[in-house]
């Protein structure tokens, strides 16, 4: 390999490194946003993470502090409260410096018939889903506008591409939450700001394992028998793992995947298909 070839291959790794950059993943106790976390302090990224479970998150900040050597700052918030995003996000910034990536991955995904869906219900899931997505970006984004630089990666679901029974609350916020990300992809997009979705399958998580138990609850069907049906939704036949979901998440956080914006980019093992 000639020198010029060797520099060139030299600055796309070191392209890579994520050092001395603030990313906040909301949701980043567990599941999906706890590999996100891993995934973006293995890069060098410092780290806030926001979730209401105090306990999971000290566990998660330990975690990354001990195995990364990562700094890290943990806030308890209710992520559909305009009032306590404000609080927790400003003391981020105090901690860690302007935010540089926003993983908005704080989300509910409860099922139920529409014929008995009440208003509570459909609220609660658009509240947090959509409107804390909102949110959450309102607090970053004129900072990143002003610095011309930023990364802002929400986290829908293959729900938000297609249609499912019994999530129609679900699915409604996720295909907002991606009408919302290329919209604002557009707006940002001479601004040195990306904003691409990440729409995972069927992942083994805490989520889908709550999913599991309400399906068996209702129709009495064994558990394993479900999770078995949900694999086999895939053409892989199997879940997702929160660590493929972070790979693809941490590759759009990178500086050279400033040309990647506007995208619902899907993590399904093929069940689903752009």
């Amino acid at each position: 390999m000639d020198d010029s070839n060797s520099k060139n291959l030299g600055s796309m790794f070191e392209s890579k490194s994520l050092k001395a950059q603030h990313a906040l993943i909301t949701g980043g106790s567990r599941g999906i946003g706890a590999a996100i976390s891993n995934a973006l302090a293995a890069l060098g990224a410092d780290i806030t993470l926001l979730a209401r479970d105090v306990e999971k998150l000290k566990i998660q900040s330990d975690y990354l502090r001990s195995e990364f050597d990562a700094k890290v700052f943990f806030a308890s918030a209710d992520m559909t409260s305009e009032k306590d995003i404000a609080s927790s996000f400003a003391k981020a910034v105090e901690a860690n410096g302007p935010v540089d990536i926003l993983i908005n991955n704080a989300g509910i995904g409860k099922s139920v018939p529409f014929h008995k869906m009440d208003l509570d219900f459909w609220k609660a899931t658009l509240d947090l889903n959509l409107t804390g997505t909102f949110l959450c970006t309102k607090q970053v984004y004129e900072g990143m506008r002003e610095r011309g630089y930023g990364r802002i990666i929400n986290m829908a679901s293959t729900v938000g591409l297609r249609s499912y029974a019994y999530i129609s609350a679900y699915a409604a916020s996720k295909h907002a939450v991606i009408g919302l990300t290329r919209t604002l992809a557009h707006e940002a997009a001479k601004k040195g700001i990306t904003v691409n979705a990440v729409c995972p399958g069927y992942t083994e998580t805490d989520l889908v394992a709550d999913a599991i138990d309400e399906i068996v609850d209702v129709s009495g069907r064994d558990s394993a028998e479900v999770k078995s049906t949900i694999e086999n939704m895939s053409p892989m036949g199997r879940l997702v793992t929160p660590e493929e979901v972070a790979e693809t998440t941490a590759w759009l956080c990178l500086p050279s995947s400033a040309s990647i914006t506007g995208q619902a980019i899907v993590v399904s093992g093929g069940s689903v298909m752009n």
